[in-house]
C-alpha cells in the first residue's frame, strides 16, 4: 500500500482551517512551468497546471490545488476536455497503450488516478451529467483495471456513488415546488370580503420558533443542489486565447443557484404581502410583530439569507408607509436586526455577524451549531467582484492562480456550510405555504397598502386611481 494517497472525506478539504491555499514548493521561482512565489503558486500556463494535476507513481496533487484547478479550469477548458487531455497523458506517462503493461509499475499508479477521479465526482458530480465524461472514466479504469481485480470494484463502487448523487440532485430539483408566481392581484378585492379566501401565515403556523426553522430547512434544501461550480460558470466570458467558441456561455450551468436567487424575492414579496393583506390595522401590526419574531429566530439559528428576505419585505414602500399600522408596533426589535443588516461599510455588522456564526460551526458539536446560511446575494456580488477586480491571464498568457486561491477560499467555505444536515423536523404543510401561498405583484401591494391606509399626497392618490382601475376595474 505504499505511495496510496491519504483519502480524506470531501468536506476536509473544505473546512476553511483545512483548506490551505498554500501550495508549497520547494524553491522560490520556477518550477516546471509553474511560477512560486512566497512559496505559493501563483501563476502558470494552462499545460502546466493541468500536468500539475495528474497523479504519478510517486506524486499525488495537494488536495486544495485540486478543488482550486477544477473549480477555475472551466473558465479556459470544458471539463470533459479537461479529463480528456488528463487522461491522455497519463497513458503517455504510464505507458498504457503498450502490448504488456508494467503491473507493478501501474498498482503504484493506479490507486492515484482512482482517488482523483473520485474527488472530482465527489466535489462536482454535475461534470458527470455527460456522457463523454464517464466514457473517458471508464476507459482510463479499463486501461488499468488488468494490473488489480480491486480496480474494477472500485469503478463500480465510483459509478455507483455518482449515480445516486446525480439522481437525488436531479430528484431534488424537481421536488422543489414550483414556486408560484405572483399571480393574485386579484386577492386585493376580497380585503373587504371575508377573509376565508386567502389563508394568512399566521393560521398555518403562529409559533415564530417554528417558522424560523422550516425557513431554515427550506434554505438548506436548496443551497444543497448548488454545485460550486456555478460561481464560476455565473461569470464565464470568452476566453482571450481561445479566438474560437465561448467557453460556456451557451450554457449557463447556474440554474439552482438562479432558483436561490427566486427563492430569496418570493419571500421578500411573501412578508410584504402579509402584512398588507389584512383589513385591521391591529392584525396586520400583529403580523409585523410575529415576522419581527421570526427574523430574530432566524438570526440566533445563522439564517441569514431568510433574515435579510423578511427585513428587505418588511421595507418595501408598500409596507413602510403604512405609519399608522408602525405606530402600533413594538418596534426596538426591528431596529436592532436592520442594524445587523445594515449596508453601511459594506455590510460591516452582517460580516461581522457571519465570521462569528462561521466560527461557531468550525468549533459546533451538534448540527443546530453548525447551521451558517450566508445572504446569498452578497456572497455572489462578492465573488462577483472578485472576478471582476482581476484578470483571469496575465498578460504572458499564463493562468492568474492567485486569484483562483482567493475564489477556491470563498467558495470552499460556502460548500462546507451547504453540507450541514437541517437539525429541525420538517412541517410539509408550511413548506409547502411558503412556496405556493399567493402574493402580490408590486402593484398589487400598492393598491392594498392604499386600501389600507389611504394616500398621503397627490402622488400615491394618482398612483391609487390608476392602480384601481386596472386592478380592479374600478374608476
Amino acid at each position: 500500500q505504499e505511495g496510496m494517497p491519504q483519502t480524506l472525506s470531501s468536506t476536509s478539504m473544505f473546512t476553511p482551517c483545512g483548506f490551505s491555499p498554500h501550495l508549497h514548493a520547494s524553491k522560490e521561482g520556477e518550477q516546471g512551468g509553474l511560477i512560486f512565489q512566497d512559496g505559493n503558486l501563483t501563476s502558470a500556463s494552462l499545460d502546466a497546471l493541468i500536468q500539475h494535476l495528474i497523479p504519478t507513481t510517486d506524486y499525488y496533487p495537494e488536495k486544495a490545488y485540486i478543488f482550486t484547478f477544477l473549480l477555475s479550469s472551466r473558465l479556459f477548458i470544458e471539463p470533459h476536455e479537461l479529463l480528456s487531455r488528463v487522461c491522455h497523458k497519463c497513458i503517455e506517462q504510464q505507458r498504457l497503450d503498450d502490448p504488456v503493461l508494467d503491473k507493478a509499475r501501474i498498482r503504484k499508479f493506479g490507486p492515484k488516478i482512482l482517488q482523483l477521479l473520485t474527488e472530482w465526482t465527489e466535489t462536482f458530480p454535475y461534470d458527470f451529467q455527460e456522457e463523454r465524461m464517464i466514457g473517458h472514466l471508464k476507459d482510463m479504469i479499463h486501461r488499468i483495471a488488468p494490473c488489480d481485480e480491486a480496480y474494477w470494484k472500485k469503478m463500480n463502487q465510483l459509478l455507483q456513488t455518482l449515480n445516486q448523487k446525480l439522481a437525488t440532485l436531479s430528484h431534488g430539483q424537481e421536488g422543489i415546488v414550483k414556486i408560484s408566481a405572483a399571480v393574485s392581484d386579484k386577492l386585493v378585492a376580497f380585503k373587504t370580503k371575508p377573509p376565508s379566501i386567502q389563508r394568512e401565515i399566521l393560521s398555518v403556523c403562529s409559533d415564530p420558533y417554528t417558522l424560523a426553522q422550516q425557513l431554515t430547512h427550506v434554505e438548506l434544501e436548496r443551497l444543497s443542489h448548488i454545485g460550486p461550480e456555478e460561481f464560476v460558470q455565473a461569470f464565464v466570458h470568452k476566453d482571450p486565447l481561445d479566438g474560437t467558441k465561448t467557453c460556456f456561455s451557451e450554457q449557463k450551468k447556474t440554474s439552482n443557484l438562479e432558483a436561490y436567487v427566486k427563492w430569496f424575492n418570493r419571500l421578500c414579496y411573501l412578508v410584504a404581502t402579509e402584512i398588507c393583506m389584512p383589513a385591521k390595522k391591529k392584525q396586520r401590526a400583529q403580523v409585523i410583530e410575529f415576522f419581527i419574531d421570526v427574523a430574530r429566530e432566524c438570526f440566533n439559528i445563522g439564517n441569514f439569507n431568510s433574515l435579510m428576505a423578511i427585513i428587505s419585505g418588511m421595507n418595501m414602500s408598500p409596507v413602510s408607509r403604512l405609519k399608522k399600522t408602525w405606530s402600533k408596533v413594538k418596534t426596538a426589535k426591528f431596529f436592532i436586526l436592520e442594524h445587523q443588516m445594515d449596508p453601511t461599510g459594506n455590510f460591516y455588522n452582517y460580516r461581522t455577524a457571519l465570521r462569528g456564526a462561521a466560527h461557531r460551526s468550525l468549533t459546533a458539536h451538534s448540527n443546530r451549531e453548525k447551521i451558517v446560511i450566508p445572504f446569498f446575494s452578497l456572497l455572489i456580488k462578492d465573488i462577483y467582484f472578485l472576478n471582476e477586480g482581476c484578470a483571469n491571464r496575465l498578460p504572458n498568457g499564463h493562468v492568474n492562480f492567485e486569484k483562483f486561491l482567493e475564489l477556491a477560499k470563498q467558495v470552499g467555505e460556502f460548500i462546507t456550510w451547504k453540507q450541514v444536515e437541517c437539525p429541525f423536523e420538517q412541517d410539509p404543510n408550511i413548506i409547502h405555504y411558503l412556496h405556493t401561498a399567493p402574493i402580490f405583484t408590486e402593484d398589487g401591494l400598492y393598491l392594498a397598502s392604499y386600501e389600507s391606509e389611504s394616500p398621503e399626497n397627490q402622488t400615491e392618490k394618482d398612483r391609487w386611481k390608476s392602480l384601481r382601475s386596472t386592478i380592479l376595474g374600478k374608476t
